[in-house]
Parts: structure tokens; C-alpha cells; sequence
């Protein structure tokens, strides 16, 4: 098999759509760190770290990644140490990556997604079958609704469901009567066919405040209540008191994580990334975790550009654990939009042709690698060079 013969880092910014904020959230997204590794054959496989400093583990257990840092890890660490790995090791390449440097897991993640990228394209498979095969052909996409006015939910909420998606979320966790308006303004907006969550991002100050929130809204019927407090131990508070399913993103990392909200009884749900565990291998070892103690799982992120969102739709497709609608966006370049906004974050894209939507679902694509090439011409015209 061929070797890693070289890793850079390029730094991108696409515009949005719109505003997309959540709870703490302090800057805009869109501004990510690509990874392109090259192998001694002369191929290329990309990597993407969505690296957001505000965005983080519970009690600063885990911490936020500025682009800046993700950059200088991935340069002066993780670059030289997996040079001359032979693809398809990936074994090896986190052996490297973690008895060099403890932490960044987003970094890493970037990095080991380029390595998968060009391991399968030099065996000429997809992804998913370095992963263990693939477990559905189609993501069901739920799309996020930010922080927006009340009146914008409910237009964007509208004209989602009329576009086929089936699956909502709201971003909550900023006043409790706001929240229990928008929730009730956008379930009439989007109708009853159509499956409503929240994601508070642990805004709610006590689990009291949270449980007395989520009440009010359960009525308007929520398929899930995401991460409303900060701590596994509060989250199971939670947990108990309320009749919806809670689901934990933030308190959520690793597997040993998992092992704990287990333990505590905190969560029926878990929300996978293919960064916070430190790439797709160990987000499998919590996929597989979930499994075993009869926990559902979907597939969330950090609103990624498609190099990023590629590795996403991999996971949710060989990941059996993943049985829920997963909250990723569709990835479009300029070209293909034609005012659709339902899973549209951005206004471009990176990737050389769209995902395939059908019926509300992104279907898998079937090609060597992450499944769709990445479009330099594109990544120059949006790359950032200070």
C-alpha cells in the first residue's frame, strides 16, 4: 500500500445563508480549518476540522479549538508523526497521533479523515466498508432551526416541511416563555406531520428551570429534548423528571463518556460526532458502546462544509446505532440552488457536485472515498490567507 507522504492545512470561509447561532456560540460558522494529505503515489484525500473556540465539553472537561490552534497542532505535530504511515492503518495512525500530543481531538479528526479519504480511494472503496460496511443507503436530514426571531422560525420552519424534511430541531436555552412560543408557533407552522426537537446547548441555568420548560412544551409533542442542562449527573435530573426522551451532545465525547451517562441514566439518546471523539474509528467505538446498552443514536456536527460533511454521511451510513434522523446539512454548491433552504447553511460549497436528496433523506453516495471529489477551483476562491 502506498504512504503518507504529506500533510498541509488550508484555512476556508463560506458565506451563510443566514445567521445561524446557538446558546454560547460567539462567532460565526463557516470558518474552518481543510486538511489536504497527499500519499506516495500522488493521490489526495481531504480532511476538515470545524473547530469552533466556544464550543466545548461540560465544566471544561473538554475544550474549544480555534482554527488557529487546529492549524497549529495539525502543522507542527500531527503532520511530521503520521508521514510514512501505510494507508489503510488507521490503527496506527491514532497510535501516533495520541502518544505525541494528549487532547485536539478536532485536529485529529481533520487528519484521519484525509487518511480514510485516501485509504479507500487507493482500495477503491467508499468509506463505510473501512468502517465495517454499510448499515442504510439513506440519512434521513433534520434541519436546525438557530437562534432567529420567532416570525423567521416559523417562515423557515414552513417552508422546510413543504421541501420534505421531516425532522426539525430548535435551538432553545435563551428565556423559557420564549422558548415554550417558538416551539408552540413553529409546530403550527411546520404542522403535525412533522417531528419537532430542541437543543438547548445546556442553556437552562438549573435542571428545575429546564424540567418546568419542557413541560410546557410537550404538549407540541417532541421527539427528543437535547442536552438542556450541563452535567451528566443534572442531565439525569432531567431525565427523570420529563416524559420526552433526553438526548446528551455536549456531555458526550468519547466512549467513556458514554460509559457514564450509562451509569447515571442520563440519556436515552446519544448525539455522535465524527470530531468530539477525535474521528470516525472512535466514533464507531461510541456507536458501538450505544449499541450494546440499547441507546439510539443520530449524527450531529458543526454545521461542516461538505469535505467535513462527507465524513458525517459515512458515519451515519455504517453506524448501526444510528437510527434517527440526523442533524448535517445537504451540501450544495452555488450552482445547484435554486432557493431551497431546508439542511442549506451555506450559500456555497466545496464539494464538486450536491448531495442527493430524496424524500427528506441524503442518499449515500456509493463512490471510492468519501464519496464526492472535493472542487479546489472552489477551495481557492473561498480559502483564507491571513
Amino acid at each position: 500500500m502506498p504512504t503518507v507522504k504529506a500533510v498541509e492545512t488550508l484555512l476556508v470561509q463560506l458565506p451563510t445563508r443566514r445567521e445561524h447561532r446557538w446558546t454560547g456560540l460567539t462567532e460565526p460558522i463557516g470558518r474552518y480549518v481543510l486538511v489536504r494529505m497527499t500519499d506516495s503515489d500522488g493521490r489526495v484525500g481531504w480532511g476538515e476540522a470545524p473547530a469552533l473556540k466556544d464550543w466545548g465539553g461540560e465544566f471544561g472537561r473538554f475544550f474549544g479549538e480555534s482554527q488557529l490552534i487546529a492549524r497549529t497542532v495539525i502543522e507542527n505535530y500531527l503532520a511530521p508523526c503520521v508521514a510514512g504511515i501505510e494507508l489503510g492503518n488507521v490503527i496506527e495512525l491514532h497510535a501516533r497521533m495520541d502518544s505525541l500530543i494528549k487532547g485536539y481531538p478536532y485536529a485529529k479528526a481533520a487528519v484521519e479523515f484525509a487518511f480514510y479519504d485516501l485509504s479507500s480511494r487507493a482500495l477503491g472503496v467508499p468509506v463505510t466498508t473501512l468502517l465495517g460496511g454499510r448499515a442504510r443507503s439513506r440519512i434521513p436530514v433534520t434541519h436546525s432551526i438557530g437562534l432567529l426571531s420567532i416570525i423567521d422560525a416559523e417562515k423557515e420552519a414552513a417552508q422546510v416541511a413543504a421541501e420534505g424534511i421531516k425532522t426539525i430541531k430548535i435551538k432553545v436555552g435563551v428565556d423559557p416563555k420564549r422558548d415554550v412560543e417558538i416551539v408552540r408557533r413553529v409546530r403550527a407552522a411546520a404542522g403535525d406531520a412533522v417531528d419537532l426537537c430542541i437543543d438547548a446547548n445546556e442553556g437552562y441555568k438549573t435542571p428545575g428551570e429546564a424540567i418546568c420548560t419542557v413541560r410546557e412544551m410537550e404538549k407540541y409533542r417532541l421527539k427528543y429534548v437535547e442536552q438542556p442542562v450541563m452535567g451528566i449527573e443534572r442531565l439525569a435530573e432531567v431525565a427523570r423528571a420529563i416524559d420526552a426522551p433526553v438526548m446528551a451532545d455536549e456531555s458526550a465525547w468519547n466512549a467513556h463518556d458514554v460509559v457514564q451517562i450509562i451509569a447515571q441514566r442520563a440519556a436515552q439518546i446519544v448525539s455522535i460526532y465524527t470530531t468530539k471523539p477525535g474521528g470516525l474509528f472512535k466514533a464507531m467505538e461510541v456507536a458501538a458502546v450505544c449499541r450494546a446498552a440499547g441507546i439510539v443514536c443520530n449524527v450531529n456536527g458543526s454545521v461542516e462544509t461538505g469535505v467535513g460533511n462527507l465524513a458525517n454521511i459515512q458515519l451515519a451510513a455504517a453506524a448501526p446505532a444510528v437510527t434517527l434522523s440526523c442533524v448535517v446539512p445537504i451540501s450544495t454548491p452555488a450552482e445547484w440552488l435554486k432557493g431551497q433552504v431546508g439542511g442549506i447553511y451555506y450559500k456555497d460549497d466545496l464539494i464538486a457536485k450536491p448531495f442527493d436528496l430524496v424524500d427528506g433523506a441524503v442518499v449515500v453516495p456509493a463512490e471510492p472515498g468519501m464519496g464526492i471529489d472535493v472542487d479546489e477551483a472552489k477551495v481557492e476562491r473561498y480559502r483564507v490567507r491571513n
